[in-house]
């Protein structure tokens, strides 16, 4: 772990804060921290930093993590880092606990960790389940309740789940993933509900394919499409775009961690070029 300097507040929508992030060494993970950051926030940037066997393709690496790391402190933020899987409860609580100690308080917790793989229903095996519904929802969950009891002690507080358009519209071969995204809503209309007594906000995020590493583990999915030609049109844009960047997500984010969006919660806010739409 590391922290920057102690310093004076800084300017920006979320002046002040510090934000948690899930899945913080690469894609929208940093993308998300380094938007915060730039906005006046400081940072605890979590990430597993290891591949995950069933889950076909390399994830982030401490390397990663130390780059993220690296560029949030270029914005003038302070930065925790942490490698952390986040089907860790415990491991997961610990990390938020010293992030916590070290910068002082929790506003905003972002569950952006996520893995995906393209199978079709028949190939699904247990382990490809598992990891995914582990790391897509139990994940977020964990993430959840590790992050809630800091955000009552500050009184009030953001949670962005992010999710994707798969979380609203059922996408083919893509089973386990679709899952643990439409999971993801329940978790976020269940907690938005229990928590707004106490002023926690709480809202899901919905993309349309991003361009991170993860496209790598889609991969296959153009080749299924091609040869299922019916369900082409459940994965087109209505705007004229196939992938969208991770700071188009990150506009989002910002937004509902700031004050703007202080009567804004129980939301599946969409940026998926009008994917849902269709």
């Amino acid at each position: 772990m590391t922290a920057g300097a102690d310093q004076a507040v800084r300017a920006g929508r979320v002046a002040g804060k510090v934000a948690f992030i899930t899945g913080a060494a690469r894609g929208q993970g940093r993308s998300h921290a380094v938007r915060l950051a730039r906005e006046g926030a400081d940072i605890i940037c979590v990430d597993i930093c290891a591949d995950v066997k069933s889950i076909p393709y390399p994830l982030a690496t401490p390397g990663d993590l130390a780059e993220t790391a690296r560029l949030v402190e270029q914005t003038g933020a302070r930065v925790v880092t942490a490698q952390v899987d986040v089907r860790d409860p415990d491991s997961l609580a610990a990390a938020v606990d010293q992030g916590v100690e070290q910068l002082g308080r929790l506003d905003i917790a972002v569950a952006n960790a996520g893995v995906c793989t393209i199978q079709r229903w028949d190939e699904v095996d247990a382990a490809v389940w598992d990891a995914v519904i582990g790391i897509n929802l139990t994940g977020v969950w964990n993430t959840c309740v590790a992050s809630i009891p800091h955000l009552l002690a500050a009184g009030k507080g953001s949670i962005i789940l992010i999710s994707s358009a798969a979380g609203l519209k059922g996408q083919p071969f893509l089973a386990p993933y679709v899952a643990s995204k439409h999971g993801m809503v329940g978790v976020m209309r269940t907690l938005a509900n229990e928590l707004a007594t106490h002023s926690i906000r709480v809202n899901s995020v919905h993309p349309t394919g991003v361009d991170t590493p993860m496209l790598v583990g889609m991969a296959g999915l153009p080749e299924r499409i091609e040869s299922n030609p019916d369900v082409r049109s459940i994965f087109l844009n209505s705007l004229p775009v196939d992938v969208i960047a991770p700071e188009d997500v990150s506009d989002a984010v910002l937004y509902l961690a700031s004050d703007e969006s202080r009567y804004v919660t129980g939301l599946t806010m969409t940026v998926d070029a009008g994917s849902t739409a269709r």
